[in-house]
């Protein structure tokens, strides 16, 4: 911290000109989370900036926006209606869908722990049932909560969990199975249904957790008729991700339970300031009121028919894009049309004599400005390389044509190199077109760790 002040004019500018040395937002196709949000919906954010939402009886309305967010998202994710203490749908916001999901594992757990205790049985181990390829908020839960991992394990040619091997690892000391709604890797959609119809067949009253963090809000406009969420009754709890494609800047995500009696009541707080009661489970206190107010906005102003329109759209441009690297020779990991994300999840085909790998062509890509991300897929899977382009709503089918065309006249100039320079080359885009290689925030005594499905097989834990 500097001794003493400087004009705001110079601290801006010094600022605006380092931050100019990051990547641009737009051409980060690693990326899932939102990049462009309309002027209005800016604005009402900037003007949320001083309100701390925990504040219930200084910002009623936001607070009540919040519960109309919750009973919009309910209602898209078919939570059941109907009288009652326990009936409805009770969530809340949160910062991001890893806050949900801890929020959701703690449900579950806590749960799980009153019914043992009611019947006298033990509670000391409890387990949760998940796949290989989830993402790494659900490895953090386990470890942070103390529950056992029971991973159902991808394999080369399934990229997401086998139903029946999933409910075969069922016991008494289970407290939920976690399907994903669009997995990181490859955006296909787990069978929720499959793994819910299992459980009724074989009489276990075993609860669904759907990670629904990216898919939320793209199966409900793209594929209605798919069976996943709470018409499915072993489902309890659903998380989504606003700031993926709920369209709003990063920051909030939504978990929902199907009704009270899924949610603990000795889990909740209530917030009674100046009289203004308010229940509150959340892992943080003080937070922004911005993000929920973007995501009312988007709610309101696009309404169902806008949110189909765009991720339809979305759809559509993955479905272009896929094919477009069918034809330059790419083996497709990913779903079309509608079946999952709008990602597109490739990789290149088998051949002894090529001298070059998936990862050489993301560093190639770099150098051009295209975030590309290179993946290990997850254990099991024999080291399984790929490449992954998330479509967002800025990613346009001119800015599509433009990343085909650099794959082409990258492909092209790493099929001249031999493997010396394609490594020599590797080495020095990683040194001076990267940040990993200039981080200093990383503790050296944290650098390396063996205790994570990245620690101990490889696989990549993947941005969101």
């Amino acid at each position: 911290m500097p001794e003493g002040e400087m004009p705001k004019e110079v601290a801006y500018r010094m600022i605006k000109d380092e931050m100019s040395l990051d990547g641009n937002p737009m051409l980060n196709l690693a990326s899932f989370v939102t990049t462009y949000m309309e002027e209005e919906a800016e604005k009402l954010m900037t003007e949320s900036f001083p309100k701390n939402f925990i504040d219930y009886e200084e910002y009623p309305q936001t607070t009540e926006i919040q519960n109309r967010c919750v009973s919009m998202i309910g209602r898209l994710f078919n939570a059941p209606v109907s009288p009652g203490e326990n009936a409805g749908a009770v969530g809340t916001s949160c910062v991001g869908s890893s806050e949900a999901v801890m929020l959701a594992v703690l449900a579950m757990k806590k749960r799980w722990k009153n019914k043992r205790m009611a019947e006298g049985k033990p509670c000391d181990r409890p387990n949760i049932i998940m796949s290989s390829a989830v993402q790494v908020v659900w490895e953090k839960a386990t470890r942070y909560f103390e529950i056992e991992e029971k991973l159902v394990y991808c394999t080369e040619d399934r990229y997401v969990i086998d139903p029946e091997e999933t409910v075969n690892l069922v016991d008494e000391n289970t407290i939920g199975i976690c399907c994903i709604l669009g997995t990181t890797y490859t955006g296909e959609y787990e069978n929720v249904k499959a793994v819910n119809d299992l459980l009724t067949e074989r009489g276990l009253d075993t609860p669904i957790h759907v990670d629904a963090a990216s898919g939320g809000f793209v199966a409900p406009f793209v594929v209605p008729e798919l069976k996943w969420d709470f018409r499915l009754p072993h489902v309890v709890s659903i998380n989504v991700s606003g700031h993926k494609y709920g369209l709003v800047y990063p920051g909030v995500g939504w978990v929902v339970w199907r009704s009270a009696e899924y949610l603990p009541q000795e889990l909740v707080f209530n917030i009674n300031y100046l009289g203004a009661d308010q229940a509150s489970f959340t892992l943080n206190f003080s937070k922004g009121a911005s993000q929920v107010i973007g995501q009312y906005y988007q709610l309101i102003r696009l309404g169902k028919h806008g949110y189909r329109a765009i991720m339809s759209n979305l759809t559509r441009t993955a479905d272009y894009l896929s094919d477009s690297l069918e034809v330059l020779g790419f083996i497709i990991m990913s779903k079309k049309s509608g079946e999952g994300l709008p990602l597109v999840a490739f990789r290149l085909p088998h051949l002894e004599d090529r001298q070059y790998d998936e990862f050489a062509l993301a560093h190639a890509l770099r150098t051009r400005g295209w975030i590309v991300p290179a993946y290990t897929m997850a254990p099991h899977t024999k080291g399984l390389k790929m490449l992954r382009v998330v479509v967002r709503e800025d990613f346009t089918k001119n800015r599509c044509d433009a990343l085909i065309a650099d794959i082409k006249l990258s492909q092209q100039s790493l099929e001249q190199m031999d493997h010396e320079s394609i490594k020599k080359q590797q080495e020095f885009i990683h040194k001076h077109h990267t940040a990993s290689s200039k981080a200093t925030h990383n503790h050296p005594k944290y650098r390396k760790e063996n205790h994570s499905l990245q620690g101990k097989t490889g696989k990549t834990h993947a941005v969101c």
